[in-house]
């Protein structure tokens, strides 16, 4: 949901890999806010101590000390940015009472079932879950072509190929990306994350690979929207892969001055499709 700028001048991070929660603190601090994070243990960069006001570090599950943080600082608002790597699940969960309790009550573990139940829950103790998007003014995705180089012809019908799979596996809850050569698909993202999932695709493609990704049909924007940064256009360029194409207005993007900068320099064509738009 949207919201305003909380009234106490407080807001609560839940926070995630990668640099989104970073560039989230220094935003909020810019405007004022008191920024409280929840971080996780071999998740979140250890980097955004220095850019909030306030830490607490959890393992992933202790959903209750998550809630006793905010509730401590006095936290009535929040965003979940970053990712959790779902392969950790397996290694480094540690779930207390409470998130034992929540999970008993969902019939299947997909992500935004979870994501919706963690939400719901800190909402009846007083948190009101935002959009992931909160306060950040230009971070989303511009349609239309981003880079000095536009894809080719042929590399659109592998664009429009990936586009209608990626919607499929966004609906079926199993990721976001998919990795097209010559309109085959040559890997779909699952719990090895997107780099993951373009490193397997770029190696089996050789080289000239598309990169698709793009909002699940059924997508929360409270939480896990596409995200791409820098280092989506590095693992590209490390197989090779020629064009990036992702969901214009729903998919944020990191440091865009530096991706665009790093993806012209390796001849990388990265567009931003409106959802049923003209493509090619």
């Amino acid at each position: 949901m949207t919201a305003s700028i909380p009234a106490n001048g407080r807001i609560g991070l839940i926070a995630g890999n990668g640099r989104f929660p970073i560039i989230f603190a220094d935003n909020a601090r810019k405007l004022g806010l008191f920024v409280t994070a929840v971080a996780h243990e071999g998740e979140t960069e250890p980097e955004l101590a220095r850019h909030v006001d306030r830490i607490h570090w959890i393992k992933i599950g202790q959903l209750n000390k998550l809630i006793r943080a905010f509730q401590d600082d006095g936290v009535r608002q929040a965003v979940m940015l970053g990712g959790i790597k779902k392969t950790h699940v397996f290694s480094t969960v540690r779930p207390d009472f409470r998130a034992l309790a929540l999970a008993a009550r969902l019939a299947l573990w997909k992500d935004d079932d979870i994501l919706r139940e963690i939400a719901a829950e800190l909402e009846r103790e007083g948190i009101t879950i935002c959009e992931s998007t909160f306060g950040l003014e230009g971070i989303l995705v511009d349609e239309g072509t981003l880079t000095s180089r536009e894809p080719s012809k042929k590399e659109w019908e592998d664009i429009r190929c990936g586009w209608d799979v990626a919607r499929e596996i966004g609906r079926l809850d199993i990721g976001q990306c998919v990795v097209v050569k010559d309109r085959v698909v040559v890997a779909v993202e699952a719990v090895e994350g997107t780099d993951g999932a373009i490193t397997r695709g770029g190696e089996l493609a050789k080289e000239g690979a598309v990169v698709v990704k793009r909002c699940k049909p059924q997508q929360d924007l409270r939480f896990d929207l596409p995200a791409i940064g820098p280092r989506t256009i590095d693992v590209m360029s490390s197989v090779k892969a020629a064009v990036l194409a992702v969901e214009a207005g729903k998919t944020v993007m990191l440091d865009g001055d530096l991706l665009v900068k790093k993806a012209d320099a390796n001849g990388i064509a990265v567009v931003g499709i409106k959802d049923n738009g003209v493509m090619g």
